[in-house]
Parts: C-alpha cells; sequence; structure tokens
C-alpha cells in the first residue's frame, strides 16, 4: 500500500510542477488576492465628499467648516454652492453630505441658551454609508462643541481602553478572514479537478484496472495538495503581516497545525466535488459557486452571525470556514490557545472525517 501511495503522490506532484495554470494558482494567486482583497475590502471611510451652504459668513461658520476639512474623511467641494443645487448634487454623485450653517448661527451660538442649529443633509441611498457619514458628522460636531465651550463637571468619568485592534482599524479584522476564504478557494479549487482531470483525460480507465483502492487514490492524491496548501497558508499569513501589518499575538506553530486541518477540510471538499463533477469546467464552476458566496456571506466574514435570521445561522454552523474564522481571528489577534478553540477544532476535524468519507465512499461506488 505504502509504494502504490507514493507512486499515486509522484504521480501528483509531477502533473502539477508540469502544468503551469496550477501553478499560477498555487503561486500568484494567493498574494494578488490577499493584496487586492485586502485593500478593498475595508469598513473604514475615507474622502467623503462634502458641500457647504454658508449663510452666516462669520469667524464661527468658518471654524466649523474648517473642522470638517481638517478631518481625515471629509473633503471639502472647492465652489459654493445654494439650496437648490442639493438634489443635482447628490443626483450626479458628486458629494454626500452638504453642511447648511443658517445666518444666525453665531448668534445663537453665543446667545442666552447657547445653542446653535446646523442642517446636515446626507446621501443615504446606501443606507450603510448613510449611518457611516452620521457618526463621523456626529463627531466633528461633538468635538467642535467640545472646543468651543468648557465640558461642565460631571458625576463620573470614564476611559475606554481599547483591546487587540486599539486604532479600530477594520483591516486587521478582514485579512485574518481572507485567510480562510483564499485557503478554502484554492484548497477546494486544486483537489475539485483532481479526478474529474483524470476522467476527463482518459486516464481514469487506467487506474480501474490497477491493483489500487479507492482510499489509496483519494489519499495519494490529498496529500500533495495538504502540502501545497501548508506552503499557501505561510504565504498568505506573511503576506499580510508584510503588506498589512496584521501581528501573529499567538503561537506560530499552532496556527500552522489549525490552518493545516482546515486545508484538509478544504481537499476533502474539493474531492467530494471531483467525484460529483464530469469535467474540469463543471468541477471549478461548483466550487466557485460551494466556496465563496457561502464563505463571504454566512461565515462571518462580513457580517455577524448573530444578526442572521434561525436559518442563515443554523446553515453557517456546516460552512467550515466558520469555525476557522474563529480560529485565526484569535490566534493572529488575540493570542489564545487550544484551550479556547479546542470546540472549533473538534467540529473542524468532524467535517473533514465526514467530507473525506463521503468522497472515497462515492469513488468506490463508481468503481464498483
Amino acid at each position: 500500500m505504502r509504494q502504490r501511495l507514493i507512486a499515486i503522490m509522484r504521480k501528483e506532484f509531477t502533473h502539477i510542477f508540469r502544468d503551469w495554470r496550477t501553478l499560477l494558482i498555487i503561486i500568484l494567486m494567493p498574494i494578488l488576492m490577499i493584496i487586492l482583497y485586502g485593500y478593498a475590502i475595508t469598513l473604514d471611510m475615507r474622502n467623503i465628499s462634502f458641500a457647504v451652504i454658508d449663510e452666516a459668513r462669520t469667524h464661527d461658520s468658518r471654524r466649523l467648516i474648517e473642522s470638517f476639512a481638517e478631518n481625515e474623511f471629509f473633503i471639502p467641494i472647492p465652489r459654493r454652492i445654494r439650496r437648490e443645487d442639493i438634489d443635482g448634487l447628490f443626483m450626479r454623485r458628486e458629494a454626500s453630505l452638504v453642511l447648511v450653517i443658517p445666518r444666525n448661527f453665531s448668534r445663537d451660538l453665543h446667545g442666552r441658551g447657547g445653542r446653535a442649529r446646523v442642517q446636515v443633509i446626507i446621501d443615504a441611498s446606501d443606507s450603510n454609508v448613510g449611518t457611516f457619514i452620521s457618526n463621523y458628522t456626529e463627531q466633528v460636531l461633538r468635538r467642535f462643541n467640545h472646543d468651543l465651550s468648557a465640558v461642565p463637571p460631571m458625576l463620573y468619568d470614564f476611559a475606554p481602553r481599547i483591546l487587540y485592534n486599539p486604532d479600530m482599524n477594520t483591516t486587521l479584522f478582514f485579512v485574518p478572514g481572507l485567510i480562510a476564504i483564499i485557503l478554502m478557494l484554492i484548497s477546494a479549487l486544486l483537489t475539485s479537478i483532481a479526478i474529474a482531470r483524470e476522467k476527463e483525460s482518459g486516464t481514469m480507465e487506467q487506474m480501474l484496472v490497477s491493483p489500487v483502492h479507492a482510499r489509496e487514490i483519494i489519499i495519494g492524491k490529498v496529500l500533495p495538495y495538504v502540502l501545497l496548501g501548508l506552503f499557501n497558508a505561510a504565504v498568505i499569513v506573511a503576506s499580510a503581516h508584510a503588506f498589512f501589518g496584521v501581528p501573529v499575538r499567538g503561537s506560530l506553530l499552532l496556527l500552522a497545525l489549525l490552518s493545516l486541518l482546515f486545508v484538509f477540510v478544504a481537499l476533502a471538499f474539493g474531492l467530494m466535488i471531483s467525484t460529483v463533477a464530469r469535467s474540469q469546467l463543471v468541477a471549478m464552476f461548483m466550487t466557485l459557486m460551494a466556496t465563496i458566496l457561502p464563505t463571504i456571506m454566512l461565515s462571518g466574514f462580513m457580517f455577524p452571525i448573530a444578526s442572521m435570521p434561525d436559518l442563515l445561522r443554523a446553515v453557517s454552523q456546516v460552512i467550515p470556514a466558520t469555525w476557522f474564522l474563529v480560529i485565526v481571528r484569535g490566534i493572529m489577534l488575540k493570542g489564545v490557545g487550544i484551550a479556547e478553540l479546542w470546540p472549533q477544532v473538534l467540529v473542524l476535524l468532524g467535517l473533514g472525517v465526514f467530507l473525506l468519507g463521503n468522497a472515497i465512499h462515492r469513488f468506490r461506488m463508481r468503481l464498483e
């Protein structure tokens, strides 16, 4: 059995290194994906264009405008507009925010009550963008009010301490999640075409008449991709640290071992698809549909699982990336150990055994 396994593994390695398309997927694709998605996927908004209608034209109104212009989130439009220009401004997407300062702004600000009204008009056609702009605007106005007048004494005070991500940088949250997505996609994609390639090239018949058991074929095809998947994991983690400064606060050895476990699950999933698909094109299409959308939308990568409906929360529990995201974010950002991660490890191990067993069973049925 050992010699047959080694022969199958040698054959698979030979095919991998002779196929330039497979080499591109293994070497170039992880780096490109981590760079492109790492810079593209972020919840930190910058360069929000805003316009001002300053009817007061006083020192106080200019200070308020400067508070927005000096903020890292907002960029002023270098031209004056009127109230009737607001709709056209939003329709042409030239601005997402219009600040209207009334004529009696300074008088109300320094009056007996010390309260002045400012109108803030936000383009909320994208509700998420509108929410962020509203929050940023509230922060700027609160800071302007704090700088303008002394803060009255309070009965209590608080000083928040932000752990693990003190700058509240969403890149540190998304980039570790990209490790799960890229490993799932590449590992499943590579193995999904493994058996489908044998069927398409006509070499499956040679394997059927050879004295090779189904599990030997499956294991012999999985092991080379396990090693390549571990190589991919190392490249992705190194790229995440080099390009985005994502730390690894936990054990690097533990991260490597659990990444290897996740690669094993992804490879088993790809093999199960390859036993069903009849061609490489169908296998690739099935893999993309079964990995990209569920992993991004339902695993907790972008949206919290607790906010999903009950049905989608149940579906998310059978997605391998759901459990690996907890592992990779915990190790890299919080430095947690196996004592906190053993439930996720057991679930991934169970999923991997189930998927591999299912693939072997389906392949055995085809042999018979």
